[in-house]
C-alpha cells in the first residue's frame, strides 16, 4: 500500500503541463490611470506579480485551466476575475477607489474567497492591527475582535470565547491543523504566540462541517506569516517594553525566496513580573515568560506547492491565588504551569488542469506539567520517598498528547457555477500521565470525517450547501485501585454525527449584502467530561465524570445584514443557537478532600444575541474613521437558568486615522478608543454579577525609511485611565482581584 502512495505521488509531482503567460494592465476605474504597484496573483497555484509604472503585469509559466485571479492596491477595493489559460488576448481590470482596507482572500473556509463574496460570514484582522492595540499576549489580542472575549487567569493564561461557548466547543487552527493541547480545562491556555502569525479568522457558530468535532461553537483560524516576495530576502528585528509588567519582548526574523524554494525563521522570547492593578497592588504569581520558534520551507512549481512548518512554544506561568508578595522579579515561583507544544505541518496542493487536490498533514505534540506549592496536608500519608519528590520540584501533574491529523479535499473541475468539494479528515490521539496526580486517564482517540460542500454562483445571489458524517472512537485505561476514591474505570466508546449546511448570500441592492446561514454542528464530550474524579486544583473543586454522556448537538441561524457606500458602512450580525445535551458541572452540595463535589450533567440550552456596528469615513477625508460596534450574547439552560461564563454587553468606539503616505513617513495611524463593558446580571446561579466598566486605549506610530532600510516606531497604551476593574470571565474574579492597571507599550522594529 505505501508504495502505491510513493508511486502516486511521484506520477502527481511529475505531470509535465504546456505552460502559458498571463499579461494584462490595472487601471483606475474612474480615471483609466494605470495604479502601479497592485498585486496580483492566482488564487491556485498562488502565483502572482506587481503592476509597474505602466500598470501592466505578467503573470509566467502557468498551465492550462481557469483560474481565480484577486487583484488589489492600497486605496482601492480588492477584486476577483474569472480567467481561462491560455487567453487569447491581455487583460484589463479596473479597480474602484475605496476608503476601505484592502480585502483578503479568507482562508478558513473551504473555496478561498474574498469576505464581500463569502456566503459565509467570517471576520478577520491582521495581527499588525491587534498589536496596534498594545495587549501583551495573541490570547489578550483576540479579544479585539467581534463577537469573541478571553476567559484569562492573571495576564499569562487565556482562552477564546466565541459568543458565550469556550474550551472544547472553540476550535482553534494554526498552520492550516488543529491544536490540540489539554484545551478541555478553564486554567489551559491558548498555547500559541502572535509571532509569526499573519493574520485571524474568526468563523462564529456551528463549523462541524468543515473541521468536525469541538467546532460546535466556532473557530479561531490562524494563519501563519507568509515568505517573502520571489527573489527577495528580509530580515527583521523587533523589541518591546510594556510598562505594567516591566516586561520585555525580543522577536527577530529572517526570511527568502527564490523562484522556487521559500525559507523563513523567527524566533521570540517574552518575559512579565507579576501585573499591577489600577489600585496599585501587584497580584502574586501572575509572571510569566514564553520562547516560540517558527520555520518554513516552501516549494512550488507551476503543478504544485508545498509547505513544511514547525513550531515550537514553550513558556511558564505562575498560578495566581492572591494578592500577597509584592515583587518585580520575573523567576517562577510555585504554583506554575509548565507547557510546550510542537506543531509540525505539511500542506500540499496539487494542481490539475481544471482541478486541484489539497492534502494537509500534522502532528501536534503537547506535555503540560503542573507544579504545586508547598503545603503540609498535601503531603498527609505519603510516604518519605514520595515526599522527598515533591521537596526536588518534580511535576505533581504530568501528561503528553500526541495527535496526527489529516486533511484531504478534492476540488472538482468547475461546472455550470457550481463548485464541489469532497473531502475526508481524520485524526489519531494518545493520551498519556506521567505525573503522580491524574486529572484524566491515559486514553487513545480515533476520528473519521467525510464531507462534501458545493458552491453556486450567479450575478445577485450564491448558494452554499454541505454535508458531513463523523465517528470517533474512544478508549481509556484503568487508572488506580479498584475500591480506592480516586479510581477511574477503562472505558469504550463511541460517538457518531451528521451535519448539514446551507447558507445563502444575495445582493439585495446595489450597496445591501444580506447572508442567512443555517447549520448544525456537535461535539463528543471530552474525557474529563467523562471520566473525572477527583480534585481540580486549578478550579478548586472535586469533579466526577458521567460515562454515559451523549453527544452535544446545535442547531443555528444567522443572519447579516451590511451596508456600504463612500462614506459609510452599516452591518449587523443577529444569531439564535440551540444546543441539545449541553454539558455542564452541577454542584452536589458535598465536600471531598476539602473541595466542593461537582458532577458533570446534561441539560438543552440556547444561546442568541449578536454584533452590530458603523464604519463612518467621510470621503474625500479617506484617512479619517469612526468606528462603533456593539455585541451581546444571553445563554440560557432549558430550566431557565443562566448560563456560566457568557460575556457582558460591550460597546466600542473608535477614532482612527491611517496615513499610508506622508512626506517623512509611511503607515501612519493614530487611534484612541472606548470600551466600555454594562453590568453583567445575566449569571449562572454559582456565578455572581459583574459591575460595568469602561477602558480607553490609545496608540499612534509609523514607519521610516532609510534607503533600503525601514524603521518602524509604536506608542500604546491601554486602561488610560487606570481604572479598577474586575472581568466578568476573570477565574481571580471569586478571590476578588482586579484585573491589569495602566500599561504603556512602546515598540522598535528595524527591516532590511
Amino acid at each position: 500500500m505505501h508504495k502505491l502512495l510513493i508511486w502516486s505521488f511521484l506520477f502527481m509531482t511529475g505531470i509535465s503541463y504546456s505552460q502559458y503567460n498571463l499579461t494584462g494592465s490595472i487601471l483606475d476605474a474612474n480615471s483609466e490611470e494605470p495604479i502601479i504597484g497592485a498585486t496580483v496573483y492566482l488564487q491556485e497555484p498562488e502565483k502572482g506579480g506587481i503592476s509597474d509604472v505602466n500598470g501592466n503585469f505578467s503573470i509566467n509559466n502557468i498551465p492550462s485551466g481557469n483560474y481565480t485571479l484577486v487583484v488589489s492596491s492600497l486605496g482601492y477595493g480588492t477584486r476577483t476575475q474569472k480567467v481561462s489559460i491560455p487567453s487569447d488576448e491581455p487583460l484589463t481590470v479596473l479597480l474602484s477607489p475605496t476608503a476601505i482596507e484592502m480585502e483578503e482572500v479568507i482562508v478558513s473556509t473551504p473555496f478561498h474567497q474574498l469576505q464581500s463574496d463569502n456566503v459565509m460570514k467570517v471576520d478577520r484582522a491582521t495581527m499588525e492591527e491587534i498589536n496596534r492595540t498594545g495587549t501583551l499576549t495573541l490570547a489578550e489580542g483576540i479579544s479585539n475582535l467581534a463577537g469573541v472575549e478571553t476567559i484569562s487567569t492573571g495576564t499569562g493564561i487565556g482562552k477564546p470565547v466565541i459568543r458565550g461557548l469556550s474550551s472544547n466547543r472553540v476550535l482553534v487552527y494554526t498552520q492550516g491543523v488543529r491544536l490540540e493541547n489539554q484545551q478541555f480545562g478553564d486554567e489551559h491556555g491558548l498555547g500559541l504566540s502572535s509571532s509569526g502569525t499573519e493574520s485571524i479568522e474568526v468563523i462564529k457558530g456551528p463549523a462541524s462541517l468543515l473541521y468536525g468535532s469541538d467546532a460546535l461553537g466556532g473557530v479561531l483560524y490562524l494563519n501563519p506569516e507568509r515568505y517573502a516576495a520571489e527573489e527577495d530576502t528580509e530580515v527583521d528585528a523587533k523589541i518591546n517594553y510594556y510598562s505594567n509588567t516591566q516586561g520585555l519582548e525580543a522577536n527577530a526574523g529572517f526570511k527568502t525566496s527564490g523562484e522556487n524554494l521559500k525559507f523563513l525563521v523567527r524566533g521570540n522570547y517574552a518575559v512579565h513580573s507579576d501585573y499591577l492593578t489600577g489600585n496599585g497592588d501587584r497580584v502574586t504569581n501572575t509572571r510569566f515568560n514564553e520562547f516560540d520558534l517558527k520555520s518554513g520551507i516552501g516549494y512550488r512549481t507551476s503543478g504544485y506547492k508545498g509547505d513544511l512548518r514547525y513550531n515550537l512554544n514553550s513558556g511558564e506561568a505562575g498560578i495566581p491565588e492572591e494578592i500577597g508578595l509584592q515583587s518585580t522579579s520575573k523567576e517562577i515561583m510555585e504554583p506554575y504551569q509548565k507547557i510546550q507544544n510542537h506543531i509540525l505541518s505539511l500542506d500540499n496542493n496539487f494542481y490539475f488542469s481544471n482541478s486541484s487536490l489539497d492534502l494537509k498533514l500534522g502532528y501536534v505534540f503537547n506535555n503540560r506539567k503542573e507544579f504545586e506549592g508547598e503545603h503540609e496536608e498535601d503531603h498527609e500519608g505519603e510516604t518519605e520517598e514520595e515526599h522527598e519528590a515533591h521537596e526536588e520540584g518534580k511535576a505533581a501533574l504530568e501528561m503528553e498528547l500526541s495527535t496526527i491529523n489529516y486533511d484531504v479535499k478534492y476540488h472538482f473541475p468547475e461546472a455550470a457555477n457550481f463548485e464541489t468539494i469532497l473531502g475526508v479528515q481524520g485524526m489519531v490521539q494518545e493520551n498519556r500521565n506521567l505525573g503522580e496526580e491524574i486529572l484524566i486517564p491515559d486514553a487513545t482517540t480515533v476520528d473519521l470525517g467525510i464531507m462534501a460542500t458545493t458552491h453556486y454562483h450567479l450575478e445577485k445571489i450564491d448558494f452554499q450547501a454541505g454535508l458531513r458524517y463523523d465517528h470517533r472512537d474512544l478508549k481509556t485505561s484503568e487508572m488506580g485501585s479498584l475500591g480506592e476514591p480516586d479510581y477511574i474505570a477503562d472505558l469504550e466508546r463511541n460517538f457518531d454525527s451528521y451535519n448539514a449546511s446551507l447558507g445563502v448570500k444575495l445582493n439585495v441592492a446595489k450597496n445591501l449584502t444580506a447572508r442567512l446561514n443555517f447549520a448544525s454542528g456537535f461535539r463528543a464530550p471530552n474525557l474529563a467530561e467523562l471520566t473525572s474524579n477527583g480534585v481540580h486544583h486549578g478550579a478548586n473543586r472535586y469533579e466526577i465524570g458521567n460515562p454515559d454522556l451523549e453527544n452535544e448537538q446545535n442547531y443555528q441561524l444567522d443572519l447579516a445584514l451590511e451596508f456600504g457606500n463612500e462614506h459609510v458602512e452599516v452591518f449587523t450580525n443577529g444569531f439564535y443557537n440551540h444546543i441539545n445535551n449541553y454539558i455542564y458541572l452541577e454542584p452536589t452540595g458535598n465536600f471531598q478532600d476539602e473541595a466542593p463535589v461537582f458532577n458533570y450533567i446534561q441539560n438543552n440550552a440556547i444561546l442568541y444575541g449578536g454584533e452590530a456596528g458603523v464604519h463612518f469615513h467621510p470621503h474625500p477625508l479617506d484617512w479619517l474613521h469612526f468606528e462603533n460596534s456593539f455585541e451581546l450574547v444571553i445563554g440560557e439552560k432549558e430550566d431557565g437558568n443562566n448560563l456560566p461564563l457568557i460575556p457582558a454587553p460591550s460597546l466600542l468606539n473608535t477614532l482612527r486615522i491611517e496615513l499610508p503616505k506622508m512626506d517623512f513617513a509611511e503607515n501612519g495611524f493614530f487611534s484612541i478608543s472606548l470600551k466600555s463593558f454594562f453590568d453583567q446580571n445575566r449569571t449562572d446561579e454559582f456565578e455572581t454579577s459583574t459591575p460595568g466598566y469602561s477602558l480607553l486605549n490609545m496608540g499612534l506610530g509609523g514607519e521610516f525609511k532609510l534607503s533600503s532600510t525601514v524603521i518602524g516606531l509604536k506608542l500604546t497604551g491601554t486602561n488610560l485611565l487606570n481604572e479598577t476593574y474586575i472581568a466578568h470571565l476573570s477565574r481571580l474574579k471569586p478571590e476578588g482581584i482586579p484585573n491589569m492597571g495602566r500599561n504603556i507599550s512602546v515598540s522598535a522594529e528595524i527591516t532590511f
